[in-house]
């Protein structure tokens, strides 16, 4: 049986292997990254598809700005396991996250893609020409879907991250931790 559901912290390693099997390393040179990292996905818009506890599908959506004051998503990567692709999956999986991502009230989603593939799910460049990103892309493959009629008129700038920062550990505290348990005389658990 195949679920959508919430991504939830402990399939994040299955995440990332399924990402890694699907695009490898060079998922992280690319300019749609530069927006992800080191932010968290926009709440409730991280999902996962799930055949018999296992993780074969991945979609997450991120806070951006088109362009000053103009909030928008940034979608991606989607990704299905190569041994299900072909079936439908990443269809469904992106019809889900546009539909929830209307529900929670967002406007407008961005993507860099394929716009034969994306178009049938209502994307296009035509809202994006007075749009750039921060750094390299293939103009017409820069889409965008208006959630709401009229959100990216006039739309025009660099678009920024707004998401919330990930959580990152503190280096100072993980450093003194480990100093602490180095310590000479201390015993440590077995």
């Amino acid at each position: 049986m195949l679920a959508i559901r919430e991504e939830l912290p402990t399939d994040i390693a299955a995440r990332e292997r399924l990402l890694d099997s699907c695009f490898g390393d060079a998922r992280f040179a690319k300019t749609c990254e530069r927006l992800r990292e080191g932010r968290k996905p926009a709440p409730h818009l991280a999902l996962v598809l799930e055949r018999e506890g296992e993780i074969v599908g991945t979609v997450r959506l991120w806070h951006v700005t088109a362009g000053p004051n103009r909030p928008a998503l940034l979608l991606g990567p989607i990704a299905v396991d190569c041994r299900l692709q072909g079936l439908g999956l990443g269809a469904k999986l992106m019809r889900e996250a546009l539909a929830r991502a209307k529900a929670l009230g967002h406007r407008a989603v961005l993507l860099i893609g394929d716009p034969p593939y994306y178009a049938r799910f209502g994307f296009s460049a035509e809202s994006t020409g007075r749009l750039w990103l921060p750094g390299p892309y293939e103009r017409e493959r820069f889409l965008a879907r208006e959630l709401r009629p009229g959100a990216l008129h006039g739309a025009r700038g660099l678009v920024s991250a707004t998401g919330e920062p990930e959580d990152r550990p503190d280096l100072a505290a993980t450093l003194a931790a480990a100093a602490n348990d180095s310590a000479p005389g201390r015993k440590r658990a077995a």
